[in-house]
C-alpha cells in the first residue's frame, strides 16, 4: 500500500468546463474544499439550517504525482477513495473510468504499473447525483461537501489475492461461514486464524488455526471457532480477529487480510428482536450525520467511539441513520461498544413501476446498486444488523417487496425492513420484511406520543392529561369499534401528505385497512419537542460551518425587545422538552407489544427549519436540561415505571401505583426487592419495601402496589415518589403536588372581571385593585395555551400546514415563570412548566404584548419560538389608575375543575386582597384595551 495522504494540486471549475491547466492552488487530502476554505467566500445566509461559508458545487480537480517503485512496479494496483462524491480518474491524462457511490469507497482498477513517476487526477462532481441523496448530500445535515475523506491510497496485489470475502457468523455451531473470490491463476494455500481481544476482564479465546487449498474462483467453507467461543452482543461486544493468509508459492509475497467478526445472531422473535437468543429492546436514535465542526462525517474509529459512546452514556444501544450510511469507522466503533446499526438507502421519495408517470428506472437502479454496494463493503461488521430501503416511502409496495426479496437472496445477514414510516397513513406490512417501523398502523391507531399539527390526531403527550398510564399494546389490535369515516370509506384516491419539508399528493387506493402486526415493531422518529436556541452556542461553529441562522434569531429576539431573556427561554424550554421526553420513552417502554424506538433525536437537528430537539446540542455536547444518570432513569435496559393516573392530589387522597420493571439485561434475580420513598422538603411522608419474584412475564415484571394515603397540608407542598431497585442501579423518580382543601377559590371576594369597562376603570381610579380575566375565546391579539413545547420547529411545519390547508401549530416552548413574585406564593413553582400548571394553561390564552415597554415582565410569560418572537404575557401586572391591575386570560370555571386550578385562582385572589403593591409598569387604559382587543 502506499498512502496518498497530503498535498494534492487542486483547480475548482464550478461551471464544469473541464480540466485547465496549470492547477491554481493545493489542498490537504483527505478533506473538502469548505473545510480547506478554498474557493469564493459564500455569501448566502442560511436561515433554516447552518450555512456553509466556503460552499464550492461543481467539480473540483485533484492531482498528484506518485513514485512506483521498482519493487512494486508490474503488480496488480488499484486506487482507493474510502469517500467521495461523483468521481472521474484519469491516469498520466487517460481516463480511467467513473464510480458514483455516496456511501462506498471509489476502487478503480489501474492494472500494472510501471515503475517511476505517474500522475493521477481525480476529478470529483458534487451535482447532477442519480437521486437526491437524503442527508448524505443535504444542506441540513452534512452539508453537500466536495472532496475525498479517509482513506486514499494505491493497493498492490501479488499473483494470486483475496476479494469479497464474507464472513457468515453461526452461533448455533460456534463457527463462521467464510466466502471469497480467490483471483489469480493457481491454486493457493489458505491458512486460517481467529483470537478474540477485547474480552470483558482480559480474558482471551484462540480458535484453532487451519489451511486450506482453493483453486482460482469463489469458495466457501464453515471455520470452526470453537465450542467455548466468546458472542458478540450490547451486553458484551467480543470481538475476533480473523487473519486469511493467502500462500500461492514459494517465491510469490503472502497476501494477508485481517478482519473484525463478531459471533452473534440478531433475529426477529416473535415481536421482540433477539441478541443470540436473549430479548432485546431497541433504543434508537437517528443520525443524519451532523458534524458541525467539519461539515462532513469522520473516518477515525476513535472519534466516532467517542460519539457513540455518549450515546451508549444516555441508554442508546442502536442507531439508524436517515437516508445515509456512515463510513466504515463508525460500524468498527460500534464493533467495539454493541451498538446495533442500521443504515438506510439514500432515499426520500416514492418507487414506481415502468408504467407509473415520472418512472427514473436509472434512479431506481442506482438505488438498489447502493445498497448491494453498502452490503459487500460493511456487511461483515456485527454491529451491521439492519438495514431500511429509505425514509416515508411512497409507490409501489410490489416494487418495494422485491428489493427486499433479492436483498435477503443476496444476503441474509441483517434483517430488513422496507422503509422508515412507508406510505404513513396507510401502512401495511409486506411479505419480504423483518421489522416494521412506523408511527400508526392506521389513520387513528397511533403509537407515538407526540405528532405535527399537518399530522394529527396529535400524541397524548401534547393532548393528554398528565398522567403514566399510557401505552400503546391496545394499538396492536384492531379497535372493535366502527373505523373512522375517513378510514371507513377506504381513505383511497388522493390524498395529502407531509414529504420531507414540504405537502405532497398522492395516490392512497391500495390502502389496506386494518391489520395486526406480526414482526417487531419500532416507533419512528419519536419525540421532537424542541427547545429555545442556545446563544452561547454560535462561538462553538469554529470550523466552516457557521451558526449564521442563531444569529437572525438572536437579532429578532432583541429587536422585540427579548434579548435579555435568551438564556432564560433556553433553560425553561429545555426543562419542559426533557419531561416531554420522560413521557414518551416510558410510554414506549410500557408497551410490551413494541420493540423499539428511534428517537428524532438525542442530539439538535441543525436544518429543516433549525430543530432545536436534543437534550444534547449539535456537537454531542449537553445542553444542561438533563444528566445522562438521570435519562438512563427512563431510557435504559431496565426501567423501574410507576403507573398512576394524575399528578395532582388532594389532602388525604389515596395515591395507588402499579410498579412495574422493565427488564432487558440478561437474567432476572431471583427475587427482586423494590424500596420506595415519598417525600419533601419537610422529610419523608412514607416508605416502604416490595419484595417480587421473578416468575412473570419474561422482561416485564409486575412488582406491586404502592397505596398510601396522602398528608393532610396546610398549603400546595411537592413531594417525590423515589423507587429504587435494591442492589441494582435501577431507580427512578416523580415529582407529585399536595393541595389542601379549600373553601373556596375567593375569586367572589375580589373585583374580577372579563372585560376593562367602565366598572372596572372606575374602580382602577379610585384605588382599588382589579383581576381581569378576559375569557380567553374571544380574545384575538392572544396565542391560546399549549402546554407541550413545539414540535420539531414552527417554521418548517407552519408552512406544510399552511401548504396543506390545516390548522398551524400552536408553536410555543412553555412558560417562563417569575416564581418569587408574591403572587404565586400561595403557587410554589419553579421556573419552567411544571405538571401543576397543565390544566391551567390548556384553559387560557398569552396576550400579545409586542411592542409594550421592556420593563414591563409578565410574571408568567410563555415562550415563544424564534420565527415569531412574540412577547406573551399570561399572568401580568400593572399600575393603571391609582390601582393594581392584574391580567390573566383564564377561563376560572374550567381551571376551578382541578385541585390546582383552584390553589392556582385562590393565589391569585390572596395577593389582590393583599396589602403589597408590588407592579412598578405604569399603563394607560389605551394601551391596556389596544393589546386586549
Amino acid at each position: 500500500m502506499i498512502n496518498l495522504e497530503g498535498k494534492w494540486k487542486l483547480q475548482l471549475d464550478a461551471d464544469k468546463q473541464g480540466l485547465v491547466l496549470p492547477f491554481s492552488d493545493t489542498i490537504d487530502l483527505p478533506g473538502t474544499t469548505s473545510y480547506a476554505r478554498k474557493g469564493p467566500k459564500n455569501e448566502k445566509t442560511l436561515i433554516s439550517a447552518l450555512t456553509d461559508e466556503y460552499l464550492f458545487e461543481g467539480q473540483a480537480w485533484f492531482s498528484r504525482e506518485i513514485e512506483i517503485p521498482e519493487e512494486l512496479a508490474g503488480k496488480s494496483c488499484r486506487l482507493y477513495l474510502e469517500r467521495t462524491r461523483m468521481t472521474t480518474l484519469y491516469l498520466d491524462g487517460t481516463e480511467i473510468g467513473s464510480r458514483n457511490s455516496l456511501n462506498t469507497a471509489h476502487i478503480y482498477d489501474l492494472g500494472k504499473l510501471a515503475a517511476g513517476s505517474h500522475t493521477v487526477t481525480v476529478c470529483v462532481s458534487n451535482t447532477g447525483y442519480p437521486t437526491k441523496g437524503g442527508h448524505l448530500t443535504s444542506e441540513d445535515t452534512q452539508t453537500n461537501w466536495n472532496g475525498i475523506t479517509g482513506r486514499l491510497e494505491l493497493q498492490f496485489f501479488g499473483e494470486s489475492y483475496l476479494s469479497d470475502i464474507r464472513l457468515t457468523p453461526d452461533v448455533a455451531n460456534r463457527s463462521v461461514r467464510i466466502t471469497a473470490m480467490l483471483n489469480g491463476s493457481a491454486e493457493a494455500e489458505l491458512n486460517v486464524s481467529a483470537a478474540s481481544f477485547n474480552g470483558a476482564g482480559g480474558a482471551v479465546h484462540s480458535a484453532v488455526s487451519k489451511s486450506y487449498t482453493f483453486e482460482p474462483g469463489a469458495f466457501s467453507f464453515e471455520y470452526s471457532l470453537g465450542a467455548d467461543a466468546l458472542l458478540w452482543s450490547e451486553f458484551a461486544p467480543n470481538l475476533y480477529k480473523v487473519n486469511l493468509t493467502l500462500n500461492s508459492g514459494d517465491s510469490a509475497p503472502e497476501d494477508r487480510n485481517e478482519l473484525i467478526f463478531g459471533l452473534r445472531e440478531f433475529k426477529a422473535a416473535g415481536d421482540k428482536f433477539a441478541i443470540n437468543g436473549q430479548k432485546t429492546f431497541l433504543r434508537g436514535k437517528h443520525d443524519g450525520l451532523i458534524f458541525p465542526l467539519t461539515g462532513f462525517a469522520p473516518t477515525d474509529v476513535e472519534e466516532w467511539v467517542r460519539i457513540l459512546g455518549i450515546s451508549k452514556s444516555y441508554g442508546i444501544n442502536h442507531y439508524r441513520f436517515h437516508t445515509c450510511c456512515p463510513p466504515e469507522a463508525a460500524f468498527t466503533a460500534a464493533d467495539l461498544l454493541g451498538i446495533y446499526m442500521e443504515p438506510e438507502l439514500p432515499f426520500w421519495g416514492t418507487i414506481t413501476e415502468p408504467s407509473d408517470d415520472n418512472h427514473n428506472q436509472a434512479e431506481q437502479d442506482y438505488l438498489v446498486s447502493e445498497g448491494y454496494a453498502i452490503l459487500q463493503a460493511f456487511g461483515n461488521h456485527p454491529s451491521f444488523v439492519m438495514m431500511s430501503l429509505g425514509n416515508e416511502l411512497w409507490g409501489s409496495r410490489a416494487k418495494i417487496d422485491s428489493i427486499l426479496k433479492e436483498y435477503k437472496t443476496f444476503d441474509s445477514r441483517p434483517l430488513y425492513t422496507q422503509g422508515s414510516n412507508n406510505h404513513q397513513w396507510v401502512p401495511e406490512i409486506l411479505e419480504h420484511e423483518d421489522f416494521f417501523c412506523g408511527v400508526r398502523f392506521s389513520r387513528s391507531r397511533l403509537f407515538r406520543g407526540s405528532y405535527a399539527m399537518c399530522d394529527a390526531p396529535l400524541g397524548h403527550v401534547q393532548t393528554a392529561v398528565p398522567g403514566t398510564m399510557k401505552d400503546y399494546d391496545d394499538q396492536f389490535v384492531p379497535p372493535v369499534q366502527a373505523k373512522d369515516a375517513d378510514e371507513a370509506a377506504g381513505t383511497g384516491g388522493e390524498i395529502q401528505i407531509q414529504y420531507g419539508t414540504e405537502a405532497k399528493t398522492v395516490q392512497a387506493d391500495d390502502a389496506s385497512g386494518e391489520w395486526i402486526p406480526n414482526i417487531p415493531v419500532i416507533s419512528h422518529e419519536i419525540g421532537q419537542y424542541a427547545t429555545f436556541p442556545d446563544f452561547e452556542e454560535i462561538a462553538k461553529y469554529s470550523g466552516p460551518l457557521k451558526a449564521k441562522n442563531f444569529e437572525i434569531f438572536r437579532e429578532r429576539l432583541e429587536k422585540n425587545g427579548l434579548g435579555h431573556l435568551a438564556a432564560k427561554y433556553f433553560a425553561a424550554s429545555g426543562k419542559l422538552a426533557a419531561a416531554c421526553y420522560k413521557e414518551e420513552l416510558e410510554a414506549a417502554f410500557r408497551t410490551r407489544r413494541l420493540a423499539g424506538f428511534q428517537l428524532l433525536d438525542l442530539q439538535d437537528f441543525s436544518g429543516q427549519g433549525t430543530a432545536l430537539v436534543g437534550i444534547l446540542d449539535a456537537f454531542m455536547d449537553s445542553k444542561g436540561m438533563i444528566t445522562a444518570e438521570e435519562w438512563r432513569t427512563f431510557c435504559n435496559d431496565a426501567v423501574l415505571l410507576a403507573r398512576f393516573p394524575k399528578f395532582n392530589y388532594m389532602s388525604g387522597e389515596l395515591f395507588h401505583a402499579d410498579i412495574e420493571l422493565s427488564w432487558f439485561r440478561g437474567a432476572a434475580p431471583d427475587s427482586l426487592e423494590l424500596n420506595w420513598e415519598l417525600g419533601g422538603d419537610n422529610g419523608i411522608v412514607g416508605s416502604g419495601t416490595i419484595v417480587a419474584d421473578s416468575a412473570g412475564e419474561a422482561n416485564y415484571y409486575q412488582m406491586g402496589m404502592v397505596d398510601f394515603v396522602l398528608p393532610a397540608v396546610a398549603a400546595m407542598t411537592a413531594v417525590k415518589l423515589s423507587l429504587q431497585l435494591a442492589g441494582t442501579d435501577i431507580h427512578k423518580s416523580y415529582d407529585l403536588w399536595i393541595y389542601p382543601e379549600l373553601d373556596s377559590t375567593g375569586l367572589d371576594s375580589v373585583h374580577v372581571f372579563k372585560e376593562l369597562g367602565a366598572h372596572a376603570q372606575a374602580l382602577l381610579e379610585q384605588g382599588e385593585n382589579v383581576l381581569l380575566m378576559p375569557d380567553p375565546d374571544s380574545l384575538n391579539n392572544a396565542i391560546q395555551g399549549f402546554y407541550s413545547t413545539d414540535f420539531w420547529c414552527y417554521p418548517m411545519f407552519r408552512s406544510i400546514s399552511e401548504s396543506m390547508n390545516r390548522p398551524v401549530p400552536v408553536g410555543t416552548m412553555g412558560l417562563l415563570i417569575d416564581n418569587s413574585h408574591p403572587v404565586l406564593r400561595s403557587f410554589p413553582s419553579e421556573e419552567h412548566s411544571t405538571y401543576p400548571w397543565w390544566s391551567i394553561i390548556e384553559h387560557s390564552k398569552s396576550l400579545i404584548l409586542d411592542g409594550t415597554d421592556q420593563s414591563w415582565s409578565p410574571v408568567v410569560q410563555t415562550i415563544d419560538n424564534f420565527e415569531r418572537n412574540h412577547k406573551l404575557g399570561f399572568l401580568l401586572e400593572c399600575r393603571a389608575g391609582a390601582g393594581k391591575l392584574l391580567i390573566c386570560p383564564l377561563d376560572a370555571d374550567k381551571a376551578a375543575e382541578t385541585p390546582e386550578g383552584r390553589q392556582f385562582l385562590s393565589s391569585l385572589t390572596s395577593y389582590m386582597g393583599s396589602e403589597e403593591f408590588n407592579p412598578e409598569y405604569v399603563s394607560t387604559i389605551e394601551e391596556l384595551q389596544r393589546i386586549i382587543q
